[in-house]
């Protein structure tokens, strides 16, 4: 049997094909595996920022309801077999190994995520998952996910500038290809939205066959188990998706009170990670850091972005909440960082080598609270040296 280790090796390897977009690859593998992606109910979820939370929101209340759940989302924080879970659990090492070589041996090759999805599907048939929540990876009318027949439910969430090159350069460029999701007789569920982009949205999905519903005049449940003022909207989102789904109210009420999505607004002692990657998420974290009413003055930050990522617009927000500024490259082996001397430049404070010597410099420092923000592969190494976890490594795909 092929390794794990020989399997991610390969699969790394893939990477470098870079975000891919496009349905005919993945097409052609679904059918040369036996469409696997045609075993189980589906609820799939686009959006700039909030998909994974939703995902996660709506995965514990199909399990809550009985279903047996299989949970699709990228990237991964700190091992790869975090991006497919079952029953709320990661893929057991033995089954990757499986489905990443069968996902390998498709001719021609996939690219890394198409990879990881194949698996994910194959995962999901194979294990008799009642529904799988499939979290889009890149905007959606070419994302590999899209190959999805006629998902039960689907959701966009927020909209914002992100991806830019891949999906545009405007706002409801970015709207059209997250649309893009829209299948004939579905009914998109929208999160809140300008009314030009939710305008596009709608066009777009009366094109192809499909109708949108607001989650306006939704009440969401009044525990939500992931911090931020912002999940309140994701939480109204998850709800309709469960309730589409069968749920009760009050499955749909305990299972969000309980849900857990590490690494956004996670609290590990004196540190809070937060997967802020965009301007869109920092306004969010800013937000909550300023409801923490911490003053600057003990605030630390802990910062690193990618190349492609509007870091100057999240520093604008950022920065001046935090008086101790650390910055570094995250360290994703698939994308390159952005310079944290230009940042240091720009912003003021000091640069380190790695991840982890910037967590330890925070700790030199003590302040009240260390933010770690600006990149998700960021996140999960800082997570994982926190908290001595086990790694592989980070790709931003």
């Amino acid at each position: 049997m092929t390794s794990l280790a020989s399997c991610l090796v390969q699969t790394y390897d893939r990477a470098a094909l870079g975000m891919r977009l496009g349905l005919q690859a993945m097409e052609h593998a679904c059918a040369m595996a036996g469409h696997p992606e045609r075993a189980f109910r589906a609820v799939h979820v686009t959006g700039t920022n909030g998909k994974g939370s939703v995902c996660a929101m709506v995965e514990a209340i199909a399990r809550r309801h009985g279903l047996k759940t299989g949970l699709y989302t990228s990237p991964h924080l700190c091992r790869f077999a975090e991006r497919i879970r079952i029953d709320g659990r990661p893929l057991e090492d033995d089954r990757l190994a499986e489905h990443l070589a069968r996902a390998l041996a498709i001719d021609p090759p996939l690219s890394f995520f198409e990879t990881a999805t194949l698996a994910a599907w194959l995962a999901f048939r194979e294990l008799g998952v009642d529904v799988g929540i499939v979290e889009v990876g890149i905007g959606g009318r070419l994302d590999a996910t899209n190959v999805l027949p006629g998902p039960v439910a689907a959701a966009i969430t927020r909209v914002a500038l992100d991806h830019a090159d891949r999906l545009g350069p405007t706002i409801l460029d970015i709207a059209r290809e997250k649309a893009g999701i829209a299948k004939p007789g579905l009914d998109l569920v929208l999160g809140p939205m300008d009314e030009n982009v939710r305008a596009v949205i709608e066009a777009v999905a009366r094109e192809r066959g499909a109708t949108t519903s607001s989650t306006q005049g939704v009440s969401p449940p009044p525990i939500i188990g992931i911090a931020g003022e912002h999940q309140r909207d994701n939480a109204r989102i998850a709800t309709v998706l469960g309730t589409r789904l069968g749920a009760s109210p009050g499955e749909i009420a305990e299972a969000i009170a309980e849900v857990r999505w590490p690494g956004r607004l996670e609290s590990i002692g004196a540190f809070l990670l937060d997967g802020a990657h965009n301007p869109d998420g920092a306004l969010s974290l800013a937000s909550h850091l300023r409801s923490l009413r911490i003053p600057a003055g003990d605030t630390g930050l802990v910062f690193g972005a990618l190349e492609d990522k509007d870091w100057g617009a999240m520093l604008e927000v950022l920065a001046p909440l935090a008086a101790m500024r650390i910055y570094v490259e995250p360290q994703s082996g698939s994308r390159p960082s952005a310079s944290p001397a230009s940042m240091a430049a720009r912003f003021g404070g000091q640069v380190v080598s790695s991840v982890e010597n910037a967590v330890d410099v925070a700790r030199t420092l003590s302040p009240r609270l260390t933010v770690v923000a600006g990149s998700l592969a960021l996140v999960g190494r800082a997570r994982a040296f926190l908290m001595n976890l086990p790694t592989d490594p980070s790709v931003s795909l």
